[in-house]
């Protein structure tokens, strides 16, 4: 996915920075709320995100998700004053890197909170782009990923509040173990189905495919294209239509959030040669945790490559 731009209203900075002080919090959608006493402030640059700082941090922690609405495209957000004001007042800050959501740096300078601790997931994944490739910068697909960054959202929060360090350390631990069976899940995908065909719309699953021993037949600019939201090539689409109309592979692996007419012709005909469209999001589902969100996601694949 291509990073989520910071266009649209200019940032009110100057407000922002004068309201530092001031004790609001959020109900989820940026918008100010009073913030509990005694927790430690947090925002993170989607929902996902957000979702594990409140798994590790529980009550102890009140997030701000930048990006919490999953009906929004990523591709389409614009910053707003509340978003800037949050981070004015964070104590901690997760973000993907990656170049996803580098508007979170833009944002934070801006407000001059210079004592931020800032938990950049690709760079605690430890990941690298292969020679001549680009990062797949969708991290949250990749549970050994998130498991690290666990750890290190544990270790932030811990330093912004010692007295609850064994409390953040424990619930890291629980949501590593649920990370675990995730796991597990994928490595039965692997041993059943290992080697299966599939296409996607653009990279947004690839870790949670390759994890099952799955192979992505999808031409790269096609991929790309969508991904860059430029045009796909004629020569493209009609490669990556002949893979549902011969058949070539079991499943079709679909990013709701970013639908275009070209995505649109590729999932009507998966449908219309019986091939199964396993439909997968950037952001968090309304009612899902990020575990079950994620098992959703491997129970899905599972199902459709059974079919």
């Amino acid at each position: 996915m291509k990073a989520p731009s910071a266009r649209g209203p200019a940032l009110l900075v100057a407000a922002c920075t004068a309201l530092v002080g001031c004790e609001s919090g959020s109900s989820g959608d940026g918008s100010s709320a009073p913030r509990r006493s005694g927790t430690v402030p947090v925002v993170a640059s989607t929902n996902v995100y957000g979702d594990i700082v409140r798994q590790i941090g529980d009550d102890r922690v009140e997030v701000v998700p930048i990006i919490d609405d999953p009906a929004q495209d990523p591709h389409s957000y614009e910053a707003g004053t509340q978003n800037q004001l949050a981070l004015s007042r964070a104590r901690v800050v997760v973000e993907n890197g990656g170049g996803y959501d580098d508007f979170v740096g833009r944002m934070l300078r801006g407000t001059k909170n210079s004592s931020a601790e800032v938990v950049n997931a690709v760079r605690v994944s430890g990941k690298t782009p292969a020679a001549g490739q680009e990062l797949n910068e969708h991290l949250w697909y990749d549970f050994p990923a998130m498991g690290k960054l666990a750890d290190r959202i544990a270790g932030a929060l811990a330093k912004a509040a010692p007295a609850d360090a064994s409390a953040f350390r424990r619930n890291a631990e629980e949501f590593q173990g649920k990370l675990t069976s995730l796991q597990a899940e994928e490595a039965r995908i692997k041993a059943d189905h290992g080697g299966a065909a599939v296409a996607v719309t653009e990279a947004v699953p690839l870790y949670l495919t390759e994890a099952g021993g799955l192979r992505n037949m999808t031409p790269a600019d096609f991929a790309e294209a969508v991904e860059e939201g430029t045009e796909v090539s004629p020569g493209s689409l009609r490669e990556t239509l002949d893979l549902l109309t011969g058949k070539r592979v079991r499943a079709l692996v679909y990013n709701e959030q970013t639908a275009g007419p070209q995505t649109e012709k590729v999932k009507r005909a998966a449908e219309d040669n019986g091939i199964p469209v396993v439909a997968v999001t950037e952001t968090l589902p309304p009612g899902k945790d990020y575990v079950g969100w994620m098992k959703a996601n491997v129970d899905a694949l599972r199902r459709a490559l059974e079919k």
